[in-house]
């Protein structure tokens, strides 16, 4: 009994972030047509779980519905067998669509200093995401990018780009006219790992050769050590992201 109700209370917390950054951010709304993009890790195969539960609580409480699909890019980089993430969907009645793609033989023919471009492929996945739901018919696309990923994108931008900047919970791709909404932002990776393990959701192991070896990577291991050493900080650098009152940065004064 005591499994059931750790496993029903991490979910909740997880669907109450959900609602949370939904209702802050205007992420859904009703008769919307959703696609969550899947790579197959444990952020967007949760993900798309989530927003299945939250389609009931959507209804029920908030008086909209929406439909959802899941699509996963197979970027043909050795990843493991996806079979049993497939069952675990179809377990749930969840719509999960694959396809083929060449992505990874794209990235190899645009390598940068022999390194596979983290950018590019970003780019490419996100993009066939995108191509893949609307031949699909969904309107709105979403990804599994958590609190934990908006601060490091925070730290890259002002280490690398001198800029103080992070993605959007929500944006509109004028190039591609698609939504693009990210449910998860509120949400820690620490919570995203914990309830993928109480519900066993499978994950496929990524093939990139990158994985591990970036600067993203560096710059977690360096929050992960401020996090340590200062207990309170990663909820801290949250806030900090949406707590708009509180922004107090240089103005450069108007030319008289």
């Amino acid at each position: 009994m005591a499994n059931c109700y750790n496993k029903d209370m991490s979910v909740k917390k997880i669907l109450a972030q959900v609602r949370k950054a939904d209702e802050m951010f205007g992420l859904i709304e009703d008769g919307d047509r959703i696609a969550v993009g899947v790579s197959g890790g444990k952020d967007s195969s949760l993900l798309l779980y989530c927003l299945h539960l939250y389609q009931y609580l959507a209804k029920n409480s908030l008086n909209k519905s929406f439909e959802l699909t899941g699509i996963h890019i197979d970027l043909n980089f050795g990843e493991d067998d996806a079979s049993q993430l497939e069952e675990f969907f179809r377990r749930y009645d969840i719509n999960y669509y694959k396809e083929d793609s060449k992505i990874a033989d794209i990235l190899e023919l645009n390598k940068n200093n022999d390194r596979i471009d983290c950018s590019l492929c970003s780019t490419l996945k996100k993009g066939s995401v995108i191509k893949a739901a609307k031949e699909l018919g969904y309107d709105k696309v979403a990804f599994a990018h958590h609190g934990d990923d908006a601060i490091e994108t925070l730290f890259l931008n002002m280490i690398y780009g001198g800029r103080i900047a992070t993605f959007d919970p929500k944006m509109f791709l004028t190039n591609t006219q698609t939504a693009f909404i990210r449910p998860f932002c509120l949400c820690f990776e620490s919570d995203i790992a914990k309830t993928c393990r109480e519900l066993e959701i499978p994950v496929i192991k990524s093939g990139c050769p990158n994985d591990g070896y970036t600067k993203r990577q560096e710059v977690k291991e360096l929050l992960h050590s401020i996090y340590h050493k200062y207990p309170g900080s990663k909820e801290n650098f949250l806030l900090s992201l949406y707590n708009h009152e509180k922004v107090n940065l240089y103005i450069e004064p108007k030319a008289k």
